[in-house]
């Protein structure tokens, strides 16, 4: 857990907030006002990524960034799961306690299922949603001819480390190796890379108790534990699928396959606008910023 006041070298200025409503200390960034916009953020990463966003979006809606439970300035409690239903209910907590409403989701990575994940249990705080390389596992029922997450570079490195205990020895030491795992994830940007862009990735894993959530993420997937939640959410997909959504794609993601996320995608919204982006991969809110920002505003500032 980072220390509350850290701002990287004044990368990361804003006011820390915490709440403990999911039974942990968990980190948010709140700043702005009026329609709230929710930022998640994925693995194995935290609010920082967003760092660039939040100042041109805050400056016309309430952005809310938080940490998930075991990132960034958030607690890593010992002995509570880390899993995708505990993550929903304690974004769920974070909600209820904020009383947000008429929300427009921004989520990446491990963001779209926790954010999906909540949205199909209370679509009538959501307002609507915007993704970018993630899937949220409701649009291609049935498909057969898709890419399987499990294939890609990412995730067959997380099952071939498994029985060696690579996997976990890797993950559990993010203060050094966050950047090689971020590489291998899709981050594309290297020149964009600097000393301060480390430190502030890496601070939140200083020992391997601090990487719980980190090493749990992809065993969500890797070991089938969100197969029954999601199925359990099915009910609520069709309350969604009137909500204006957006998708923005990194072309050049390794961790879940393009064309599986934009049919997921279009599974659900099929007339929603996509914005294809060649040459971003799976961390695009560091890889394009110059072409997300924009977008994303463009898309908020047309919302009714």
């Amino acid at each position: 857990m980072i220390d509350a006041d850290e701002t990287f070298g004044g990368t990361w200025p804003f006011a820390p907030h915490f709440t403990e409503g999911g039974g942990f200390r968990q980190h948010y960034v709140d700043e702005g006002a009026g329609r709230p916009v929710l930022l998640l953020h994925g693995q194995p990463t935290w609010g920082y990524i967003w760092r660039r966003f939040i100042p041109p979006l805050a400056a016309t809606h309430r952005v809310v960034v938080p940490d998930h439970m075991g990132f960034g300035k958030s607690e890593t409690p010992a002995g509570r799961e880390y899993t995708l239903r505990t993550h929903v209910a304690n974004l769920t907590a974070l909600i209820e306690e904020l009383d947000l409403r008429d929300i427009t989701l921004v989520m990446q990575d491990w963001g779209g299922p926790i954010g999906v994940g909540y949205a199909v249990r209370h679509p009538e705080r959501i307002h609507s949603l915007v993704l970018m390389n993630t899937v949220v596992g409701y649009g291609t029922a049935g498909r057969r001819d898709l890419p399987n997450p499990i294939e890609t570079p990412w995730f067959r490195w997380i099952r071939e480390g498994l029985p060696t205990g690579r996997t976990e020895a890797v993950l559990s030491q993010l203060g050094s190796t966050i950047l090689s795992v971020m590489q291998i994830v899709g981050l594309e940007r290297l020149d964009r890379v600097d000393p301060m862009f480390i430190r502030a990735y890496a601070a939140p894993f200083p020992t391997p108790a601090d990487c719980k959530g980190a090493i749990e993420f992809p065993l969500d997937l890797a070991l089938g534990r969100i197969r029954d939640f999601v199925r359990e959410g099915v009910s609520g997909v069709p309350a969604l699928r009137d909500k204006p959504a957006l998708m923005i794609e990194g072309m050049l993601d390794r961790a879940i396959p393009p064309p599986l996320a934009l049919a997921d995608f279009a599974g659900l919204w099929p007339n929603a606008p996509v914005i294809k982006v060649p040459g971003a991969g799976h961390y695009i809110q560091e890889d394009a910023p110059e072409v997300v920002i924009p977008a994303l505003q463009t898309f908020l500032g047309m919302l009714r």
